[in-house]
């Protein structure tokens, strides 16, 4: 009874999502409904932060893809180690909902072993482009990489939609220590995990992509994570202005992970040279890739302004983080032990 209280009541917090409106799972149709059946089966409820990509639906797939198909599916490496990632991630990028989460998924799974304090230190290294060496075998590689790879997505997106607790804003402080306790018990995992694959058919195969040399031992991780990255850069063709994408990928091409400072004046001088109409969402795309953490209602609105729709507005921020995740993707290959054959 007190878990499933616990499950109403994150389910009750989709309502503190900040800028959109989340589908409701009741409303739901298409592929938004296929989606939300498989996240509720496979993660014991409707997670916000998958949800929060409702109103685009093949982002919401995307989003879905890479999340399952690293973090929960069946593969070599064990679920507290892809939790101690999502969770030092999570740290690294001050991301304090998912650290929760995550968090208190580790503490709930027995027995998880010594090597969850060292990747969660390399997780937390991974923000940067001088990594640690890998502290896991080839043949973890992809799904491990893909997790980081994955919550550097998650964490961006989830700063600018989410609060800062899972639990909605009527729950008491003094009541989530023990609402934490029972979460974590609610998402550790099962014998076994999910399925690895499932999760494919909701996108289109396409071909290979060069910025997945991580991912190619494990077809599954490979090809979720290249139908993801098309998906969603077919979003940023449709919401993001091509001034502000070349903007972007520009800065993203010299970037070391380091963060660009306390203010957001470096963002105003780099959007100068921009067209008036598209500095709104050049300056919120910048924020999203680069200090998702520094993004506030006040540039939401602005540029909600030249752009009212929550479908513009998810497909921008998707973007965006997928572009900076896609960065680090490319420095964490470069550390990442020697890949093995084919799964």
């Amino acid at each position: 009874m007190v878990a499933g209280l616990v499950r109403f009541a994150v389910r009750r917090s989709l309502n503190d999502t900040r800028h959109v409106r989340v589908v409701k799972r009741r409303h739901a149709t298409g592929l938004v409904a296929e989606v939300y059946r498989q996240v509720e089966r496979d993660f014991s409820m409707l997670a916000p932060p998958v949800a929060l990509h409702s109103a685009s639906p093949d982002v919401l797939a995307a989003s879905w893809m890479i999340l399952r198909e690293t973090l929960l599916a069946q593969g070599f490496a064990d679920r507290a180690g892809k939790e101690a990632v999502a969770t030092g991630v999570s740290l690294a990028n001050d991301c304090p909902y998912c650290a929760d989460v995550h968090g208190m998924t580790l503490a709930a799974i027995p027995d998880a072993g010594s090597e969850v304090a060292v990747l969660t230190e390399w997780a937390r290294a991974s923000s940067v482009a001088e990594p640690v060496a890998a502290p896991f075998s080839p043949s973890h590689a992809a799904e491990l990489i893909g997790v980081a790879v994955a919550f550097h997505y998650y964490n961006r997106v989830v700063n600018v939609f989410l609060t800062e607790s899972p639990f909605p804003s009527h729950v008491p402080e003094s009541a989530k220590p023990k609402a934490r306790k029972v979460l974590g018990g609610v998402l550790r995992p099962g014998p076994g995990g999910a399925a690895a694959g499932e999760s494919l058919e909701f996108l289109p195969a396409v071909p290979p992509r060069d910025d997945l040399g991580w991912a190619r031992s494990n077809r599954v991780v490979a090809e979720a994570f290249a139908r993801a990255y098309a998906a969603v850069d077919a979003a940023g063709a449709r919401s993001v202005p091509s001034s502000v994408r070349a903007l972007v990928l520009s800065r993203l091409s010299t970037w070391d992970g380091r963060a660009p400072g306390l203010s957001r004046a470096w963002a105003d001088d780099a959007v100068a040279g921009l067209a008036e109409e598209d500095r709104a969402a050049g300056k919120l795309a910048l924020l999203v890739a680069f200090a998702s953490y520094q993004v506030d209602d006040a540039l939401v609105e602005e540029f909600r302004r030249t752009a009212p729709g929550d479908d513009t507005l998810v497909e921008l921020a998707a973007w965006a983080g997928m572009a900076a995740a896609r960065r680090i993707g490319t420095w964490l290959a470069g550390a990442a032990p020697a890949r093995e054959a084919a799964a």
